[in-house]
């Protein structure tokens, strides 16, 4: 595959005590080079341990134009999709501290005209337990998301829709939610989000690259988004961030997100109390951050998604730990990356993987071959020989399967993984939005 850029920006701080090991910054280094000379992602990383930022990189562009490519470093932005929740719970912890709000109050207080408004409570909201109909979802999301919207529109697009489930039944991840938690504060407040969030908490923990975004064009040290496809990496849709509100308007970069999450835990911007409160889970839901475990760690956060960006902040409390990742194109998914650097942080065992192409027998290709299909996708495919590789038809495309695993497989055209098991009656299509898990007929 192409390779666009080279690695940049590492920071080198030698012997580093980290959770009683030292930092393997050769192996994270070694880890980020291959993802960048693969074009397996194009990302930067930042890592803290009490406050202090002990490891940095930025590996692949910032943006891409026939004319020029500007590399990814330590400033880059990146949209931080649902990350933004965080603040926003942050927030409406400082209000109901402040006695401005509590978390029985109910929905109708503020907007009657939404379904089971009198039933739903601040503490719903904040726990996804509403069962409002999602705003960004069967809602022509596609037609609208990159013209501004209204407040008037986007409650509209709640107004009038069956609930999902009466409140508190159970969770179920709503942007909804957030979105009219967002708007609440701004009644509460008498000011506009953006206005609230830079007072409340970007000015005063000092963060110099996070803000709230009020259109579509870029600022000067913000990404654009891109998706692989033909070889090649290429513009990804853009959206109107503002449309999200306090469900996912943030842009900020994962140094600032560092000390955002940083203060957040240390007692700087919501108390002892409240914090406890926002680290509660309820079925698998905290207010605001859910659980990351990896081990025997024990961590909270929020991952982010919005049209090609992805990111993941975390903190693990007891090793007072954090890590931010953010992309703005990518192959290799978020999580399996984000997986990698917990093994190499926490030094449990860890292969760095090379995404070489391996040769694999005869016997071993023709296990695989055969008729797939998957009930709760839809998607079926047929996979058979052509020599020494194996083809995938799927929906009257066809992708050669490159072998870089006894059972693994990528298709560099396309930037998809393809994972065969069960003895070859399992098949796993891979891309950086889902998997979708075929059984052999």
């Amino acid at each position: 595959m192409k390779r666009y850029l080279p690695f940049l920006f590492a920071f080198h701080f030698l012997g580093i005590s980290l959770v009683g090991q030292t930092l393997n910054r050769n192996k994270l280094d070694s880890f980020f080079t291959m993802l960048s000379n693969k074009n397996m992602a194009m990302a930067s990383i930042a890592i803290s341990k009490n406050g202090r930022v002990l490891y940095q990189r930025s590996i692949g562009a910032a943006r891409l134009t026939s004319q020029d490519t500007i590399a990814a470093d330590e400033n880059t932005e990146y949209r931080l999709g649902s990350i933004s929740k965080m603040f926003t719970a942050t927030m409406v912890f400082q209000l109901l501290e402040e006695k401005k709000l509590s978390p029985d109050e109910k929905l109708s207080d503020y907007f009657p005209q939404l379904p089971n408004a009198g039933s739903i409570t601040i503490s719903n909201l904040l726990y996804h337990r509403s069962g409002l109909p999602n705003f960004t979802s069967n809602s022509n999301f596609d037609d609208w998301k990159g013209r501004l919207q209204t407040e008037d529109q986007l409650l509209g697009l709640i107004v009038g829709r069956k609930p999902d489930f009466e409140p508190n039944a159970k969770a179920d991840y709503n942007n909804s939610n957030y979105l009219l938690l967002g708007f609440i504060i701004e009644k509460i407040c008498k000011k506009p989000y953006s206005v609230v969030v830079n007072e409340r908490v970007i000015s005063r923990i000092g963060l110099k690259q996070t803000y709230y975004a009020h259109n579509t064009e870029l600022g000067k040290y913000e990404s654009a988004s891109y998706k692989y496809f033909d070889n090649k990496w290429g513009a990804d849709k853009v959206v109107a961030l503002e449309n999200f509100g306090g469900a996912g308007a943030i842009v900020s970069t994962p140094t600032d997100m560092l000390k955002f999450i940083s203060a957040l835990f240390s007692g700087r911007l919501v108390s002892p109390a409240s914090l406890h409160n926002m680290q509660t889970m309820v079925e698998g839901y905290g207010m605001g951050m859910f659980p990351f475990e990896f081990d025997t760690h024990h961590g909270f956060g929020h991952n982010g998604k919005t049209e090609g960006f992805a990111s993941s902040l975390v903190y693990y409390p007891e090793d007072k730990l954090a890590i931010a990742y953010c992309t703005n194109g990518e192959i290799y998914s978020k999580d399996d990356i984000l997986n990698g650097v917990r093994a190499i942080i926490f030094n449990k065992p860890f292969t760095i993987p090379d995404f070489s192409r391996i040769t694999l027998s005869e016997s071993q290709l023709n296990q695989y071959t055969g008729n797939y299909s998957g009930a709760s996708s839809g998607l079926s495919a047929v996979v058979t020989r052509d020599g020494g590789n194996l083809v995938l038809e799927s929906r009257g495309q066809k992708f050669k399967l490159i072998p870089i695993d006894n059972h693994k497989f990528l298709n560099e055209q396309f930037g998809f993984f393809f994972e065969f098991n069960k003895e070859g009656k399992q098949l796993l299509i891979i891309d950086v939005e889902s998997v979708y898990e075929l059984g052999k007929q």
